[in-house]
């Protein structure tokens, strides 16, 4: 979150000295009982989502966990939101902080610490499904890119975009402020795409730079908005600042709509929320606000301190400040309550459910692989079943398709469009010029919604992958600092983790070093 200043005629300015002293880098685990009621409270929630979709009777809802079969008429498939699994949330939290301690400690916007950052989130994205677009920010005070992912799917008429500040401050790592809200939104977007519902309402995730020195990314990119594109955003929920190790939990502009879900889903948890009054004005939906988009969002506090009351009804230290490495050197992964992140995960989860997934799909199917792996030699061919099975409605008719197969490699279906409940045989062809490796091609069947399964393939005997035997990059695999690979008739040496990062693309600098032409 943007430290306390004059912004565009608001006194943001909060009590409190910046505290001293360095964290630990590594995560406090919280205690059983505080997993154990997050889990049963989650369930009442998903019991009431399952009320408002009609699935229970009402005397069910009498009886929690009892479910009444409905008197007549066929089942309803309801999709319930994912448990979002907090140790994913901190593995993100652990990459930013070695980002930050390779590059001076810090992730400053425009530093080699934000753009690998950046290149680890547009990796992981990438390698799921989404489209994925950097944006230059030209008038930013460090010249640098906001990412920005778009879910297939859903009305793109009403568009739901979910936000956080990637950058931090150069005092520290800015793991809290704000990698907590950039990981919460990055586990959110996978677990979105693995579960793959159907979308009422399209979803974009965005990661902004350049918050910290006056909400710069995010003003630019609502700037760049036509007038259509910004009516076209029916709520933004912006996430700074979620896993305070003081925390308190607020919600910005609590009373309205848009803030509706999540304020829906910590009360469940017995919390109370509380207007963000702290964060008014110093956070990216102020740029959403000025341009009329309704906003909402949740903060565990920055550097006003707790007082008695909320220390009653929320546990921690009254009088101290709600993070006390806000802006300092000890924002590490060992300033991160990991309940209070717990909590704004599955809000979070809640909220995109709520807003913009089709509980109750009327038509909806699975497909499947069989076998999933096989081996060919070059020059060679297989096959592969591919089942698909109605789960939900009526058959519908399904087109398939595949990707991430190597250059030269076919991929093709007898038959290409089935109706669900139906097969096709895939037959995989490897040309013998084809470089031996193992990749991973992924089938997808396009109906009324989408659904993908992974075959894994196994080239033997094949040319050794161009460059003098230097491996092919492929976009499906993860690399390691000094892993090389061929790519472009270039090779190019890893500097750092990655995954769907190009060489030689925009912004690769920070993971992949050009070796020279090959």
């Amino acid at each position: 979150m943007r430290g306390g200043a004059t912004l565009r005629g608001f006194d943001r300015t909060q009590p409190g000295r910046r505290p001293r002293g360095a964290g630990a880098v590594g995560f406090p685990l919280p205690h059983e009982e505080h997993r154990m009621k997050h889990r049963t409270l989650g369930a009442a929630v998903a019991l009431a989502a399952l009320a408002w979709t009609g699935v229970l009777a009402p005397a069910a809802q009498a009886e929690p966990g009892v479910a009444t079969p409905a008197a007549a008429g066929p089942a309803t498939t309801t999709l319930a939101p994912p448990n979002v699994d907090v140790a994913a949330v901190q593995a993100h939290l652990t990459q930013f902080n070695g980002f930050a301690t390779a590059n001076g400690g810090h992730r400053r916007a425009g530093s080699a610490g934000y753009t690998q950052s950046l290149a680890y989130v547009k990796g992981k994205l990438q390698a799921a499904g989404y489209t994925v677009t950097e944006q230059r920010c030209t008038s930013c005070t460090y010249v640098s890119n906001n990412l920005i992912a778009d879910w297939p799917g859903g009305d793109a008429n009403q568009t739901v975009v979910f936000g956080a500040h990637l950058d931090g401050v150069s005092a520290g790592p800015g793991i809290n402020d704000n990698g907590s809200g950039s990981a919460v939104l990055l586990e959110n977007a996978l677990q979105l795409a693995a579960r793959n519902p159907s979308m009422t309402k399209h979803v974009r995730f965005a990661w902004w730079t350049d918050e910290e020195q006056g909400l710069n990314g995010s003003r630019f990119y609502v700037g760049q908005l036509t007038s259509a594109q910004r009516t076209a955003i029916k709520a933004y929920y912006n996430f700074d600042m979620v896993g305070s190790r003081n925390a308190g939990y607020f919600v910005n502009n609590i009373s309205t709509a848009a803030a509706a879900p999540l304020r829906e889903y910590w009360t469940s948890l017995g919390l109370a929320p509380e207007e963000n009054v702290e964060g008014a004005g110093r956070s990216d939906d102020y740029s959403f606000q000025q341009a009329g988009i309704p906003s909402s969002g949740y903060a565990t506090g920055a550097s006003a301190r707790k007082t008695s009351a909320q220390a009653a009804k929320w546990g921690g230290t009254a009088g101290a400040a709600y993070d006390p490495c806000y802006h300092a050197r000890c924002d590490t992964t060992g300033n991160i309550n990991p309940t209070a992140l717990d909590r704004a995960a599955d809000g979070v989860a809640h909220t995109i459910w709520k807003q913009a997934v089709n509980e109750s799909p009327a038509n909806d199917f699975s497909l499947s692989l069989s076998p999933s792996s096989g081996s060919v030699a070059a020059g060679g061919s297989t096959t592969f079943t591919v089942a698909t099975s109605t789960t939900a409605g009526s058959p519908q008719t399904v087109t398939l398709s595949a990707t991430g197969a190597p250059s030269g490699v076919a991929v093709t279906f007898d038959p290409g469009t089935v109706q669900s409940g139906s097969s096709s045989t895939a037959t995989v062809s490897v040309p013998a010029s084809a470089a031996s490796g193992t990749y991973a091609v992924t089938v997808t069947g396009t109906g009324t919604t989408a659904r993908s399964a992974t075959y894994t393939l196994t080239v033997t005997g094949g040319g050794p992958g161009g460059c003098d035997g230097v491996p092919a990059w492929s976009a499906s695999a993860s690399y390691a600092p000094d892993d090389v690979v061929s790519h472009n008739n270039h090779k190019w040496k890893s500097t750092w983790y990655s995954s769907g990062a190009e060489p030689g693309a925009p912004g690769s600098w920070a993971v992949w070093q050009d070796q020279g032409t090959c």
